[in-house]
């Protein structure tokens, strides 16, 4: 961020400001010292998605302003869960959620500096929920909370006809009373999170008003969706995860290889430490020349690095390289070379089947719609299995031929791609 652009002016500039409560009077305490902050991460799966790393990397950008972050992770909340849309949240064991709080620990903080003066704190509300009394959570925390305030949370208002526990209807006390101990305890002014927590963050806003008589703020991101308004928070095989078992860095990398061209500045902004020049440059050269992708590589390497790291975007840059003949593919690693494949497109021969021809491998994976389709493509010279040549339609790889891992790669002409993978 530019030293002379304040930290709200920047996160406006990168659209990360949807909703607020009343930014003058945040900017100015800001102004008048560091500001202490909160954002809360709830463990419901055993790792933070794409929706979570917006406000990892908008606690960053606070934190290098300045301000001093409070990384919450709910080992509470996260036993139950804010209300979804689509119906009841299954309830995990303490067991469960106590791991899982571990793993998302870990995913934020090597995004945070945990030293120097304006030092982050990971904190866990479970330490502050798990003694508390049902007689003192109502009286302190439920007697501040008017029924029909919860009533008209969008969320609920979808749920109330299909049905809603109370145990989902109250979670927005739970998240509220974070924000009251971190104010109490810590001298915590500042939350923000997802703008679906709208209904949350002023809840906490006004529990802090109601209970102590203190005005403090409150912002929302706006939720990234695609250029027809879906989430991009899903995929066809699942959510984009960050923890590399869950979702392939290759795969993860290929994500933003491949997002809209409408889209590439939206996204540098939010998921980028970037110059402000260098991204309208990128907007610019993809408005004006699409066909370079320019934006959607700059978002490739830049989110792939902050999220797995300098060595890891490099295997993957080799690993695309190599894989159209841009490199020498026996230096693959088995990790990186199956993922590559299996994001392309692959098939898995069982133990003990002999390797079939590479006109039968051709049918197999789909790059030819038949055997006669695969022999005029060998006949033609656009037949290659990795990446050599073929050009005897009979010819069956041997044990030789088996890349890192046991794996085959088959390529059509220039662009299309598929993986044999050999178990043995």
């Amino acid at each position: 961020m530019s030293t002379d652009l304040h930290v709200l002016d920047d996160l406006e500039w990168r659209g990360l400001l949807a909703h607020a409560t009343d930014l003058d009077a945040l900017r100015a305490e800001m102004d008048a010292g560091p500001v202490r902050f909160y954002v809360g991460f709830d463990p419901t799966a055993p790792s933070l998605h794409l929706g979570n790393l917006v406000q990892i990397l908008t606690a960053r950008r606070l934190q290098d302003a300045g301000h001093v972050p409070y990384a919450l992770v709910g080992g509470a909340t996260g036993m139950i869960g804010d209300p979804k849309e689509s119906g009841e949240r299954t309830l995990n064991s303490l067991d469960v959620v106590t791991s899982w709080v571990d793993k998302v620990r870990s995913q934020i903080e090597p995004f945070l500096s945990f030293e120097g003066a304006n030092a982050a704190t990971m904190v866990n509300n479970y330490d502050w929920t798990a003694t508390l009394s049902t007689i003192d959570f109502l009286r302190d925390v439920g007697k501040h909370f008017p029924v029909n305030r919860m009533l008209a949370r969008d969320v609920v208002r979808t749920r109330l006809e299909a049905g809603i526990s109370y145990t989902e209807f109250s979670y927005v006390l739970l998240q509220s009373m974070d924000y009251l101990n971190l104010h109490r305890d810590h001298g915590v002014t500042l939350q923000f999170g997802g703008s679906d927590q709208w209904g949350n963050l002023t809840g906490g806003v006004d529990l802090i008003r109601r209970s102590d008589g203190h005005h403090v703020h409150a912002f929302a991101t706006p939720l990234v969706t695609r250029a027809d308004g879906t989430k991009y928070g899903k995929t066809e095989g699942g959510a984009l995860w960050l923890d590399a078992e869950m979702m392939s860095p290759y795969a993860f990398y290929q994500f933003w290889l491949n997002v809209e061209d409408e889209k590439v500045g939206e996204l540098l902004r939010i998921f980028t430490f970037l110059p402000r020049a260098e991204i309208e440059q990128l907007e610019e050269q993809t408005r004006d020349k699409p066909q370079l992708r320019a934006g959607q590589r700059a978002l490739a390497e830049h989110v792939t690095t902050l999220v797995h790291g300098s060595s890891e975007t490099e295997r993957i840059r080799a690993a695309s390289a190599s894989l159209f003949g841009g490199g020498i593919l026996r230096d693959l690693d088995a990790r990186t070379l199956g993922s590559a494949l299996r994001e392309a497109g692959a098939v898995r021969l069982e133990p003990g089947r002999p390797i079939p021809t590479v006109v039968e491998l051709l049918v197999a994976t789909g790059l030819s719609t038949s055997k006669g389709d695969a022999r005029r493509t060998v006949a033609e010279g656009g037949a290659y299995l990795n990446n050599e040549r073929v050009t005897d339609p009979e010819h069956a790889p041997g044990d030789g031929d088996l890349l890192a891992g046991g794996w085959l790669v088959l390529r059509r002409g220039k662009k299309r791609l598929a993986g044999v993978e050999v178990a043995r």
